[in-house]
């Protein structure tokens, strides 16, 4: 991977997606669905190469119709004015990365913007990469390098999945950002920096502040000015716009005429829960307009069946009978019924009974014990996947990883690489270390510590 050139002009990916860069007037557009109307209309935000850009797990494009929505440009744009550090929260597929350059787009600066993956590198290899390094400072380290932080000057630095950033490397981003300043890998010459960071997150910070996975001082600093992005379903109104806007684009790369959505389609994509948000409803717009055979997009033509049961986002009973393409038509209004008996305490409310029965029962090991059993449970809900059970338990990757080799699930020598939860793959299918496979789940779908 090569380090961007001072002065370029074209944004540029890397084949591994851990770094994109770009100079300061070619990286998002603004603009509206309508431009000739004098109605409100939607404000779309785009990357510049979104028409030819290849398919990657990033949002492409943002709509901002929904009265929320609105709201949030307005604030992100207020942000953008001032030098302040944002942290962007959202889930995966939401934006995050556009909203971040949408602030380095109105924030001034006339440098370029970074954009790094922190979990696309190993612990290893990221400090050099953030903070670069001179020669010799580590075998194979023929030359110096400055880093991202370097690269930014002048600019933007986003940081990307920013909790999974190893504890280590924690301190020294502090560091950075309270001195101003970056020392290489092997030297001691501080190098003065004048960079504005963006760091975005899908998972709690706080709750891994609170379990001691991330730094509290770190997450602070971060977080003096806050962008939290709503998930797609949160913002109805700007479904239709953005599948429309999506209808173009792949229309145009098609090259087929313009095909719209009929109204039972429309309702259909605002009534889907949208566990992938706009990176999903791409895709389905993408399938639609391959396998359309008619004048418009029928329900029958969306593919709108997500990889587990999505939350009971709009009142659809989960055994409701699939419609057109995995879409559940909202269920009929039942009969008036008797109310039903309270419904038994949720499960972690029955925790400090479970954990007074043990004690009572003694024996050695049951803190290990107990934490084997959450760490098996959480593989095995995820389907075997590092990252969506990183999620479930509110940790890092890294100290998923760290737990999986700990309990027998990975083994010690095991690629870095974790397949992404939206490509629906699990990362490690079939037998666990050592020829075991994962205890089958007890009465009431729970995990027994006898049986791990």
């Amino acid at each position: 991977m090569q380090q961007p050139r001072a002065g370029g002009v074209d944004s540029r990916i890397s084949t591994g997606e851990e770094v994109a860069w770009c100079d300061a007037a070619a990286h998002v557009t603004l603009h509206s669905r309508n431009p000739d109307s004098h109605t409100p209309v939607a404000k779309i935000l785009t990357l510049p190469d979104s028409h030819t850009a290849p398919l990657t797990i990033r949002a492409k494009a943002l709509v901002f119709h929904d009265p929320q929505s609105r709201l949030l440009l307005d604030h992100v744009e207020r942000l953008a004015r001032s030098d302040a550090t944002v942290l962007v929260t959202g889930e995966t597929g939401t934006g995050k990365e556009l909203i971040a350059r949408h602030i380095h787009a109105t924030s001034g600066r006339a440098g370029p913007f970074v954009a790094v993956n922190c979990g696309a590198f190993s612990e290893t290899l990221i400090d050099a990469e953030l903070f670069g390094h001179e020669v010799g400072a580590f075998t194979g380290a023929t030359h110096a390098r400055a880093g991202w932080f370097e690269a930014a000057n002048g600019g933007t630095l986003f940081l990307d999945e920013i909790g999974d950033l190893p504890m280590s490397l924690q301190v020294k981003l502090l560091r950075v950002l309270q001195e101003r300043q970056v020392v290489r890998l092997g030297s001691r010459r501080p190098v003065a920096l004048d960079v504005r960071l963006v760091a975005a997150t899908n998972i709690d910070l706080a709750r891994a502040v609170a379990a001691q996975h991330f730094r509290a001082d770190l997450y602070y600093r971060l977080s003096v000015a806050g962008v939290r992005l709503p998930a797609l379903h949160e913002r109805q109104a700007d479904i239709q716009p953005l599948a429309e806007h999506f209808v173009g684009v792949y229309c145009h790369r098609l090259g087929i005429r313009p095909v719209p959505l009929s109204p039972a389609a429309a309702q259909a994509l605002r009534d889907y829960s949208w566990p992938g948000n706009i990176r999903e409803l791409e895709n389905v717009i993408h399938y639609a307009l391959i396998v359309c055979a008619g004048e418009q997009i029928h329900p029958a033509d969306l593919k709108l069946v997500p990889l587990l049961p999505p939350p009971d986002r709009r009142g659809v009973p989960a055994d409701a009978a699939p419609g057109y393409g995995g879409y559940r038509p909202p269920a009929a209004a039942a009969e008036p019924v008797a109310s039903p008996p309270p419904a038994p305490a949720d499960a972690r409310s029955r925790l400090p009974g479970i954990f007074d029965e043990l004690l009572r029962e003694g024996g050695d090991g049951l803190f290990d014990a107990v934490e084997r059993a959450l760490v098996h449970a959480a593989f095995g809900h995820a389907h075997r996947n590092q990252v969506r059970s990183a999620k479930a338990l509110g940790v890092t990757r890294n100290m998923v990883r760290t737990l999986l080799k700990r309990h027998g699930l990975l083994a010690a020598g095991a690629a870095e690489f974790d397949a992404d939860p939206d490509a629906g793959e699990p990362d490690g299918a079939g037998p666990l270390a050592g020829g075991r496979e994962l205890p089958a789940a007890g009465a009431g779908g729970r995990f027994s510590l006898s049986a791990v």
